[in-house]
Order: C-alpha cells, then structure tokens, then sequence
C-alpha cells in the first residue's frame, strides 16, 4: 500500500517537473520583435502595424486596452487601438537617446489586459545626416621649430561629428600651400586623425607664422563641412620633446567624488633647458564630454574634477594628455578613469493603470497596475516592493518588476470611505534607498442610511400679525452617507386634522428646511399650530424620517380697548344723573370696557380725557369709576361732557375714548327727557351690541324708576315726621356704600372668555339700597382717605 502511495506521488512530482522545464523553453524561444524608424520624423509617424504580431484582430482592441510601457519617464510611442499602429510620440534623436553607441535599439513592451499579457518587442533609430563636423577649437595653434626635416608630420585636433555610421566624419582637406600636405591616418578604433606633413624646410627669419583652412567633410549626402583655423608658428631650434614618464595611468573613481578633487597627476620630462625645456600638459583628441568633466592643470600636470560623476551615464573616460614644451615638441600618454558605482539613484515606480474610485461590497478588484526600476547596478539595482499591513490590500507580482494592486476583501464605505495607501521601493544597497508613492482609493456609496432629525420635536414661536413669508424658524436632518444618497429634501406632511388648512398657513423650503408662514396668524384665532415635517435622500431606493414642530403664536397688541358701557353707538348719549348734594367721592357712573387681547396688552387704564368743568370729577385709574372730586355748588353748570380715555399697557399702548353726559339735578323727581346734542353715528351694530344695548336700556329704567319710587317713599315718610329743609334731598347726602348712583340698583360682573370673538355680560341681583342719614363726622371718621382714592383732572 506504502509502495502504490510512493509510486503516485512521485509521478506528480515528474509532471510538475517537466511542465517547468516546458515553461522554460517556452520563455527562453519568445524573442523580442524588432521595428526601426528613422530620426527626426515627425510625430504621429508610422512606425508599424502590430495586430498579426500580437495575433489580434482590430475588433480585440477595445478588450485588450493594449499600451506601451517602456522604461523611463518619456513616452516615445504610443498605440493607436483604432487601427493596431505603433506610432511615434515625439520626435526622437539618436543622438539624444544612444550617442555613439550604434545601433541604437530602445526596448519596450505591449501591455493587454483582460488577460494581463506582455509583449517584447525593440526599436531600433536610423542615423540620418543631421549634423555636420564641428572642431572644438576653431583656432588651433601649432608650434614648429625651423630645424624641423621635411617630411614630418604633425597631429592636428580633430573634428567631431555627432552622426555615426557613413554619416560620419569621412576626410579633410586643407588649403594649398608651399610648405605643408595633408595626411589621414587611421586610429585603432576607427578615428581618422589629421597631420600635417612638412613638405618644405621652415624659416623663421623669412616666415614666422603659417595660417592653413583646415575643413572635416563627413559622408552624408550631401555631405557636411566644418573649418578651423590651424596657426603655425615657427619657433627656434629644439631638439629634445617631453616624454611622459608612464604610457598608460590607470585610476578608479568614486561617483560621488566632489568637484575639484584630485583624479590623477601626469608628468613628463624635457632634457632641453630654458624654455624649451618648460611643459605645459593640455587635452589631445578630448571629446566634449571630457571637456565637461574634467580639466588639467597646464604647469602641474594635476587631473581635477569639474562636474561631478555618475556611473548610471558613463562608466569609463579615457584621456589623452599631450606635454608640449616651449620649443613645440610634445608627448602623450593615455589615463584610463574607471568610475565606481555607489547606491545613489532611489527606485522609480511608473503607474500604468490606476483606479481612484471602487464601489463597496466587491471583491478582489483591481486598483492599480506599474512597475519598479532602478539604474544603479548589483545589490544597489535590486529592489523590494511592499504596503502598509493595516490596510485590506494586497501587492501580486508579476513579470519584469511589474506588479498589480488588488483588494483582499468587501469594502465597507460607512466604516471607512477613504484609504490612503503607500507603495514603499527598497533596493538592497548600502546605504538603502527608497521611493514612496501615495495612492487615494475613495470608496462609493449605496443608499443604505435614511436621514435623521437633529431634534425629534421642534417648537418656533411667532408673533401675530406677521408679515407673508415670514421665516419663522428651521428644522435640520442629516445623512450619514454620500453623494446624492445624502441630499435631503424636506416636505410637509398631511396634517392629522383634515380641517387644518396647513398648505396655506406653512410653507418649508425643500433644501435647507426652512419654514415660513404664509399670512399673518392671528392670536385671538389661533394660538398653537402643530404639525409633522418629513426628510427624504435622493437615493434609490428612497429613504425618509419625521419630525413634529410646534407653532406657538405669540400675542401682539393689535386690539384697542373696547367700551361696554356707557354705549356710544345708541341713538342717544347715555346722560347720569347727579344730586347736587352729593358729597365728594360720589360715584357718578363706571366705565366698562374690554381689550380683545391678553397678557399686558390687555390691562387697562382710565384717565380723564376732557370735562366741562376740570376738577369736578375724577377717573379711578384702575376699574373706570367716575366720582364727584369735590362739593357741588349753585354756580357749577347742570350740564357736564366728560371724556374718558380707556388705554392698555400695550407696546404701543392703544387706547379709545368715551363720552359721558352728566346731568346736576335738585332731585330725582324732575323729569329730564336729555335732547341729543350730536346726531348718532349711522352704523350697523352687530348682534351683541343689539343685545348690550337692550340690556343697558332695560337696566336703566329699571334703576331710573327704583330710584324715583324710593325717594317718593321717603320724602312722604319725612313730611310725616318732621318739616323738612329746602330741596327733596339732605343738605349733604353721602353715599355710605361708596358705590354710587350705578351701583345703588345694580352691580355688574364682566366676564371675557379668552380665545373668543364675543363677550359675555351677565348681571346679578339688585342690591336694596340704604340711604340712613348719617352725620358728616362719622363720614368722613368712616372714610379718611376717600378723597385720595382717585385719580382727578
């Protein structure tokens, strides 16, 4: 059993083997394709058409979202997913992107998705004659001894062309002349160097100095050209030239080393004294690059820095330095800079797909799609890519240092609706480097939370008598999720009492909830409004909550006091009748009124407006009473007008005015039919006036005719019992009640019913008068301050 268990598991073991080894040969046999494309052509151009190489068809494209990915920042080209055409992005130099280096071949690959598939392909740039032979000196100075043999030849600078290939330098040719010729030579690595050979011997004394045309031709078609002006100049005899003391110095570099530091020391020596033995060191045959970074002290010989280092752009320098001394005579030796790579360039990460918005509830999506690279060489160029640990995301590899962001589980928005994710690159080098790039993934919403009031219950007070669309207050609800599931809009909701009209007394604005109300509310009408507001999101499905408000009105003083009694819309003035032996306190009439509000506005006050006679009669302030405010006398007028200002405690304060008739008799027995002195108002009385009216009237005669009966009776008593002085009444009759001439048959009790648009006037029984005689002593013992009780004008 043991042996059948072995025998099975080891041919698992040999297909898994051997599905690797295919693997392999599958990988090693996919050779890159390879497309070329002049320089210098414009953008857009054509470069290749990539559908059957890619095995695709024009209708795969959209799918496939096929792209270039190639290293670097700069895109060079870009896939045009309508046709399958590989195009230029910009224009590309050669000499720009590769230098000398030929051919120049720029790898890139084909990113498709959907599956995630790449494929290797290079771009290899044409050199076209686009740059002509240029010398870095346009003077170049040499210095000939007249002892000089014919036949030798002297090496001249060099031109420089950029162009490579049959588009670069090819000859030169210099102007005609007696004394030189113009010979090429060819350098082991494929230069060609220009000398001047002397053909005739020199003379200082007849010639001092030679100006030759030196022209570089390149092999373009047409060809290219550039000059410098060779000066010679013809010095004294000199027959020893410097010799270096080593061929070939060799020297390593760091990469970091600052600028100004010591690179290398050459030293040449002349056996020629004076100033054909004194050396100067200068550059031979230097190309730009060298120039740039490194310079030569001409007396010491000492190799400085001049611009700092770096290994990722060139890795080696080799320098020719020639010695010249005073006399003309040169050497040359070689320095060979090696420069030493250090961990100085951090990772770069590219992004090639990124999604910044996910819905929740899904799993394993796709956030982002790049890559890492590192130009730094060994440990230094290999890289670790990772996240934070906290985060609900995870990195998967994939091929050559691309990697893919995908999510490990649902997200939750209310939970977390936003995440800040960091994608950390480390290289292994000393010191470590690494580049951190930050991604925002923001999570959308669903309509998964209803809108909530901030309070369960609001209550607004208003005043009434508002002006329309008044804003009298606001209610506010919000919602916990996103975007338009938490736009809330507010409504009013049907009122439980059908007969409310609440459309038009309260209107809400849809977007902000608040609320105004729509005509002037009226407190004697209605003094609470409650009701129910609703909140709904915009989500879909919708979402919605309540919330109750409650309206209180608050009273304004809008209601001027209204006078029950005495009646000013009767077809007569009301006219009380006054003994003219009344005493000082008397009480003439009350005045009656009412005020339609409450609170404060509704306390009322008296005062005396106007009177016939001032200081006759007084007003008490608080309940209205009219009273006598001193003896009457033979001279006072029998007729009085009195005006009575009845004024609330309002803010304004408002106020009505009633006139009062009052009429001095020498008794009751004398009949008075009062004329009318004003012609009463036509006006229409409404029903509780009619029947105020009615009642007064009947009170009056009622009372009139008590009166009238009571002093009959008592007059006839006294004639009986003892004569009786001047007049129908004691010299000085004092009401002992104090409620005078209105109360002596009747009292009234107001009673106003709040809230009510009408007044209720009730009457009690009468009350049996007592007219006992009493003395003026115990009147005035009985009621000290009588007179200090009212209020007088």
């Amino acid at each position: 059993m043991e042996a059948g268990e072995g025998k099975e598991r080891f041919q698992k073991q040999r297909q898994v083997l051997i599905f690797f080894v295919l693997l392999g040969i599958a990988q090693a046999g996919s050779e890159p394709r390879h497309y070329s494309v002049a320089e210098e052509m414009e953008s857009g151009s054509f470069v290749a058409n990539l559908l059957k190489d890619l095995g695709l068809e024009v209708d795969d494209l959209a799918a496939r979202a096929p792209r270039v990915v190639s290293k670097g920042k700069k895109v060079l080209l870009y896939f045009d997913r309508q046709t399958g055409d590989l195009l230029l992005n910009e224009k590309l130099d050669r000499e720009e992107l590769c230098g000398p280096t030929e051919p120049c071949v720029l790898p890139f690959q084909v990113l498709l998705e959907n599956p995630l598939q790449f494929f290797q392909a290079e771009l290899r740039i044409r050199d076209i004659n686009d740059h002509s032979p240029v010398f870095l000196d346009k003077e170049i100075i040499l210095k000939i001894s007249e002892s000089i043999m014919p036949g030798t030849a002297f090496l001249i600078e060099r031109a420089q062309d950029l162009d490579v290939g049959g588009n670069s330098l090819q000859s030169y040719t210099v102007s005609p002349n007696s004394h030189f010729h113009l010979k090429l030579q060819d350098s082991p690595d494929g230069i060609i160097l220009p000398q001047l050979v002397l053909d005739k011997a020199l003379d200082r004394e007849e010639q001092s100095e030679i100006r030759l045309t030196l022209t570089a031709l390149d092999g373009g078609t047409p060809p290219r050209s550039g000059t410098a002006l060779v000066r010679i100049e013809i010095l004294d005899i000199n027959d020893n030239a410097p010799e270096f003391a080593k061929q070939l110095y060799e020297v390593q570099v760091l990469e970091n080393s600052p600028i100004g530091s010591q690179v290398a020391i050459v030293s040449a020596r002349d056996l020629d004294i004076g100033a054909y033995g004194e050396i100067s060191y200068v550059f031979s045959q230097a190309s730009e690059d060298i120039r740039k970074t490194f310079r030569i002290n001409a007396k010491s010989g000492e190799l400085l820095l001049r611009q700092k280092l770096d290994f990722e752009s060139i890795q080696t320098y080799t320098l020719n330095i020639q010695a010249t001394d005073g006399g003309g005579l040169s050497g040359s030796c070689m320095v060979f800079v090696q420069v030493m790579d250090l961990n100085d360039n951090p990772p770069e990460l590219t992004m090639s797909t990124l999604t910044s918005e996910i819905p929740e509830n899904l799993q394993e999506t796709i956030i982002a799609v790049f890559s890492v690279s590192d130009p730094d060489s060994g440990d230094n160029g290999r890289m670790v890519c990772s996240i934070q640990d906290d985060l609900p995301f995870f990195l998967k590899p994939s091929v050559e240092n691309f990697y893919t962001l995908v999510t490990n589980t649902a997200l939750d928005r209310e939970t977390r609706s936003e995440y800040k994710i960091t994608i950390t690159v480390t290289d292994l080098g000393t010191p470590r480097l690494k580049t951190q790039h930050n991604i925002t993934v923001m999570v959308s919403d669903v309509n998964d939370n209803a809108p909530a009031f901030t309070q369960t219950s609001y209550t607004l007070f208003v005043r009434e008598n508002n002006s329309p669309a008044l804003h009298i207050g606001s209610v506010s609800a919000t919602d916990t999720d996103a975007g338009a599931n938490a736009q809330v809009t507010y409504s009013l909701l049907p009122p439980q009492d059908p007969h409310l009209p609440l459309a038009s007394l309260v209107s809400i604005n849809a977007d902000n909830g608040q609320l105004f109300a729509l005509r002037a509310l009226d407190y004697e009408a209605l003094r609470a409004l409650e009701f129910r507001v609703g909140a709904t999101d915009r989500g879909s499905p919708a979402l919605s909550s309540q919330a109750l408000v409650r309206v209180l009105v608050l009273d304004a003083n809008d209601n001027s006091p209204f006078v029950l009694y005495p009646l000013q819309n009767g077809s007569a003035p009301c006219t009380e009748l006054v003994p003219r032996a009344a005493e000082p306190g008397y009480l003439v009439s009350k005045v009656v009124a009412v005020d339609g509000d409450s609170g404060q506005n509704a306390w009322l006050s008296y005062q005396l407006l106007k009177a016939t006679e001032p200081g006759l009669f007084g007003v008490w302030a608080h309940n209205g009473e009219v009273r006598t405010a001193r003896l009457l006398s033979e001279r006072d007028a029998a007729k009085h007008r009195l005006v009575v200002l009845v004024k609330d405690n309002g803010e304004p304060p408002l106020s009505a005015s009633v006139t009062l008739h009052v009429l001095l008799v020498d008794g009751f027995s004398q009949p008075y039919l009062p004329l009318p002195e004003a012609a009463a108002d036509p006006a229409q009385a409404d029903p509780l006036t009619v029947y105020l009216v009615i009642a007064l009237a009947s009170v009056s005669s009622l009372f009139l005719f008590s009166v009238l009966a009571f002093v009959a009776v008592r007059l006839c008593r006294r004639g009986r019992a003892a004569s009786v002085p001047e007049g129908l009444f004691p010299g000085r009759l004092v009401d002992v009640s104090g409620t005078g001439t209105l109360s002596q048959s009747y009292q009234y009790e107001v009673c106003l019913m709040g809230g009510s648009g009408t007044s209720d006037f009730k009457f009690l029984k009468p009350v049996v008068p007592n007219f006992l005689v009493q003395g003026e002593e115990r009147v005035s013992e009985a009621n000290p301050s009588f007179r200090n009780s009212f209020e007088f004008s």
